[in-house]
């Protein structure tokens, strides 16, 4: 957790060209680059479109030297001492110097350079028509090199709203870099159009398709193994019957064979939270340790077990205690190896305050005095998202009832163990249960927030959605596009839905063609599934209507890309105990348009940071990226994201250059794809990008920038000690004095149910709760009118 710290905002925001009088030399038709070999003065000390940028602490020079790689002329920008920051010498940032770019297209980027240190990238910046020269993402690590030695990368796909780029070599180590002869080429369209293999329905919605073979346990955690296998976590699958009776499940499902393997489970993993460790391994932490009381004066009970589980053997194994119980934590990989773990509910059914820290160093659970501590409820699976400074984005996105007081998000900061509010969040307290994902790539630090409900209140869930950008002085949502509307199930068919009618329990998955694939969802507490799923584009900032599944997907579903490409639904729980066993795969419209690219050779799986790695591939492709598995249950996955690699390009040889900052991708197993340009994927290679060891061995430092670093919003420190949260029993939206244990008889019904006996009784019936058992004397819903100890039997609802 041990980030770099950030100064002030980064000082390129501020370049102006100056007043340019010299004329710039000559260059070649195809590069875009004026100026290319610094040959042309400009005015003061730097050559003619060219400028001087940076930030932080450290000391440096620019000099134009005359130890050229051809001319007389190059430059060399050099750090002798570095506590933060960089330096660089970039493209003026006007329209005199900066090249015109056109939107969609790649370009290849080019230079000769000669460097001391390995603390280097080649660094863009965009400039949008609307909000101006920003930073855009760090394409190549430049490796140490006395003699004169060539670098070339390819850019992404030049986002919507630009219109001009500029670009440099940035220092950020104590060291020279050297830097002659720059080129810039726009890339020509590398493969055909596509020819649809589906019908036309199917290749512009994709294809759902629900296999033959049933999840045979009621799984509600899905983790996507290193081996390409499904472990599907169950625990006692929200039973109390098979609590008592010990039965805790698990499976492993093998996507190639389309099998199950029903594993051994040593105790009830029920909303429990996991991760995968750098090594592949899945870590698993508290669980069930007891179902609230039939009278609901006691809740649900966390345990303080955690476990491993090992692809290999497939096989749990005991590690120590956590501090206290976290039924419902959060679980975010660091980018050290370590595991920050918040929130849950304690032994005693109260919210637990502590925040837990696995050390992957020692491979355990530190005692909490080594733990830095705010004392602070962050609720039941709030979404703790990494950001690239090693800091925590809480996005506003938790299970159960009303968001944490202020605004609802907060970035946490755990060397300072500060909490700083971020304002924007619409309808806080709605977002039950909503999704929240960084938008690809992680290198744009924008996280999308979408959907959501509150199990107290029990409203029509909502389409909102909600857009941060990290990368600004001080980040705030902005309201994104409404999610589009599907049909809702509400107990006598489906109909279309209408108003402001969204979804709760809905997920949301990276695609490797760089979208996100929102699907599933309820309307209100367990019960109403909504039919509907679209493709949401962070380019454009637009939803596209996709096929639904035609599976009910609500509480306890989960929904996750496997390593084909392919996306895969499980699970469905609503109120009246069921369970949905049904399994869907979404077969996106990407996997119509034809044949798929292919990596037919990667040279080593073992990555570090900062490398450049080759593949082959069979033909031309457009992008490549790392997609970290999915470790997902409740809506809720905050280790999801896609991490673009920069491409230098020969011929069907790629070399990829990987990030230098461990915060933008956390060592582990990553799922390897190559995209051509009509975004059609090839099929996942894994690789294994390796933590702090190999990040010392290779002398990698992170590249790690100064956004979100004049946070204006309200600064909490860290409280008293104190041991819990008081959490109500009915914290899961169900009263308990109806049923068994696994009935969810909602607290407060959706509003459009009158507040009587029959208006509610039919509302149960049409979910399909049948007999319920009144437990105790109450009968605070007023179910059974002639107190003959059943709800909603004929005399409840003939009595006067």
């Amino acid at each position: 957790m041990r980030s770099r710290r950030r100064p002030a905002l980064l000082a390129v925001m501020g370049l102006t060209a100056g007043l340019l009088l010299s004329t710039p030399q000559p260059a070649s038709a195809a590069n875009l680059i004026k100026n290319p070999g610094f040959e042309t003065a400009g005015t003061g000390d730097m050559p003619y479109c060219w400028s001087k940028s940076g930030w932080g602490d450290n000391d440096f020079s620019f000099t134009t030297t005359a130890d050229a790689h051809s001319g007389t002329k190059a430059m060399k920008v050099e750090l002798t001492r570095r506590v933060s920051g960089d330096r660089k010498a970039l493209v003026t940032e006007s329209t005199a110097c900066a090249p015109v770019v056109t939107v969609g297209k790649q370009y290849d980027l080019g230079l000769w350079y000669k460097s001391t240190t390995p603390d280097t990238s080649l660094t863009l910046f965009r400039h949008d028509t609307t909000a101006g020269w920003q930073y855009w993402t760090d394409l190549k690590t430049l490796e140490p090199a006395g003699a004169w030695t060539q670098a070339s990368v390819r850019t992404p796909a030049v986002p919507a709203g630009t219109d001009r780029i500029s670009w440099g070599v940035s220092v950020y180590g104590t060291g020279s870099a050297t830097t002659d002869d720059y080129t810039m080429d726009q890339v020509a369209d590398p493969v055909p159009d596509p020819v649809c293999t589906g019908t036309p329905a199917e290749c512009a919605n994709g294809r759902w398709d629900v296999l033959p073979t049933k999840n045979p346990v009621r799984s509600m955690h899905s983790v996507v193994l290193n081996n390409g296998k499904v472990l599907l976590i169950a625990g006692s699958g929200n039973s109390e019957e098979q609590f008592k009776a010990g039965t805790f499940t698990s499976a492993v499902y093998n996507p190639a064979t389309g099998t199950y393997k029903v594993v051994p489970t040593p105790k009830d993993m029920f909303c429990a939270g996991h991760v995968q460790l750098q090594d592949g391994r899945v870590l698993v932490m508290s669980g069930n340790k007891g179902y609230p009381t039939a009278d609901g004066t006691i809740g649900y009970q966390g345990y303080k077990d955690s476990y491993i589980f090992d692809p290999v053997s497939e096989t749990y194994s005991k590690t120590n205690d956590m501090n206290d119980g976290h039924w419902y934590p959060s679980a975010t990989a660091l980018g050290n190896g370590d595991v920050i773990s918040f929130g849950g509910l304690k032994e005693d059914s109260t919210g637990s305050v502590t925040a837990e820290l696995w050390s992957d160093a020692q491979q355990k659970w530190l005692p909490t005095w080594q733990v830095n501590q705010t004392w602070s409820y962050w609720g039941l699976y709030p979404s703790m998202i990494l950001m690239q400074d090693g800091r925590l984005f809480y996005s506003g996105s938790h299970t159960f009832g009303n968001n944490i007081p202020g605004t609802g998000s907060a970035i946490y900061d755990y060397d300072a163990n500060t909490i700083t509010q971020t304002p924007g969040l619409q309808k806080k307290d709605e977002r039950d249960q909503s999704a929240s994902v960084l938008l690809p790539p992680a290198q744009d630090q924008k996280v999308l927030t979408l959907g959501g409900g509150n199990i107290d209140s029990n409203p029509d869930a909502n389409r909102l959605t909600d857009v941060i950008d990290l990368k600004t002085a001080n980040p705030a949502y902005v309201a994104g596009p409404p999610i589009p509307q599907g049909t809702v199930d509400l107990g006598n068919g489906k109909v279309a839905q209408t108003g402001t009618q969204g979804k709760m329990y809905v997920s949301a998955v990276l695609l490797p063609d760089g979208k996100v694939l929102e699907t599933g969802g309820a309307l209100h507490n367990r019960a109403d599934p909504v039919f509907e799923s679209s493709i949401y584009d962070p380019a454009s900032n637009t939803f596209d209507p996709v096929a639904a599944d035609p599976q009910a997907r609500g509480y306890h579903s989960s929904s996750f890309l496997l390593p084909d490409g392919r996306v895969m639904s499980t699970g469905d729980n609503p109120g009246n105990g069921t369970w949905n066993h049904n399994v869907s795969i979404y077969t996106p419209p990407y996997l119509l348009k034809g044949a798929r690219p292919a990596i037919t050779s990667v040279i080593d799986t073992e990555w570090t940071y900062g490398d450049t790695q080759r593949i082959t591939v069979d033909r031309p492709i457009a992008k490549a990226e790392l997609i970290r598995p999915a470790a997902v249950t409740h809506s809720s996955d905050p280790n999801q994201r896609f991490v673009d690699l920069p491409l230098a390009v020969d011929g069907n040889n790629v070399d990829l250059n990987v990030t230098s900052n461990p915060n933008m991708a956390p060592p582990g197993w990553y799922m390897l794809f190559a995209v051509d340009a009509n975004g059609v994927p090839s099929v996942a290679k894994w690789v294994h990008l390796q933590g702090p060891s190999a990040l010392s061995a290779t002398d990698a430092s992170a590249h790690v920038h100064s956004f979100a670093d004049d946070l204006q919003g309200k600064v909490t420190e860290p409280g008293k000690e104190r041991t819990s949260q008081k959490v109500s029993p009915t914290v899961s939206g169900c009263d308990r004095h109806y049923g068994s244990i696994n009935v969810c008889v909602p607290t407060a019904f959706p509003d459009e149910v009158k507040k009587t006996t029959a208006a509610r009784c039919a509302w149960l019936k049409s979910n399909d709760y049948g007999r319920l058992k009144v437990n105790g004397k109450d009968d605070p819903l007023r179910l059974d009118r002639n107190k003959d100890g059943v709800a909603c039997g004929k005399k409840d609802l003939t009595r006067r």
